[in-house]
């Protein structure tokens, strides 16, 4: 069965994380499944815009420890989001944990319910955000950054976005969605395409300038002892031994 499915409605494509059973983690294989979906949808002249979405009650719970990808292959994943010559939008419902975090933030609008609520966790299994700092860091608050960062806690949709990282917050997810779809199939496929050129420069120049230094440094970190403590705590649901 494939983790990543596809439909399609009036030019909109929509790519649904389909890994309920491991709350839409980040493996190996749905990141290479997500990023051919996109690679169709960027041939396709059918599509004008993408949705992606998700099963169960987590868009993503980031990594999958037990089956992550290769940190270049998850860099290229957001970059080809970034880039994609379509409008990316992500319809959130449910929990956002540390990587699915650095797929929102690729998106370039994002619709998500009010009960919706966000965290990068890395910091609590001995890691840092330095992946998707690549998406992240150029599209939130500094100031909200340094926080959520630093202390790993839950921030619900509305704070997500104040804080840059959430195009609107909406009790009714698709009632929200529904005016934006249709707002963007008005819109040619050049304005489009050269529109989100001009959002998104900011972005690629981060990936240009930083994203070999935080593969780098997210290997190291993942390698050192702190992180094998921090991940085999997480997966037998106990605390690290640094806690207090």
């Amino acid at each position: 069965m494939p983790l990543v499915t596809t439909a399609h409605d009036r030019a909109v494509a929509t790519l649904t994380l389909d890994a309920p059973d491991t709350r839409n983690a980040l493996s190996a294989r749905l990141v290479a499944e997500l990023a051919d979906a996109l690679a169709d949808c960027a041939r396709d002249p059918a599509v004008r815009a993408v949705v992606l979405t998700h099963t169960g009650t987590t868009f993503s719970a980031g990594a999958d420890l037990k089956a992550p990808p290769s940190p270049y292959a998850f860099v290229a994943l957001l970059r080809r989001i970034v880039e994609l010559p379509k409008p990316v939008v992500a319809r959130v419902a449910g929990r956002v944990r540390a990587g699915g975090l650095g797929l929102v933030a690729a998106a370039d609008l994002v619709v998500a319910s009010e009960d919706s609520d966000f965290a990068l966790t890395e910091v609590r299994i001995g890691v840092a955000p330095a992946l998707v700092s690549l998406t992240l860091l150029p599209r939130l608050d500094q100031r909200a950054a340094a926080r959520y960062y630093l202390t790993g806690e839950p921030f619900d949709a509305a704070e997500a976005a104040r804080v840059g990282l959430v195009t609107t917050a909406a009790p009714d997810v698709d009632a929200a969605l529904g005016p934006l779809l249709d707002a963007l199939r008005k819109g040619s496929p050049q304005g489009l395409a050269e529109s989100k050129r001009l959002v998104t420069a900011r972005v690629l120049e981060t990936f240009e300038r930083d994203a070999e230094d935080l593969v780098q440094r997210s290997a190291q970190l993942f390698a050192s002892a702190e992180a094998r403590e921090g991940m085999t705590a997480f997966l037998e649901r106990r605390d690290p031994a640094w806690a207090m």
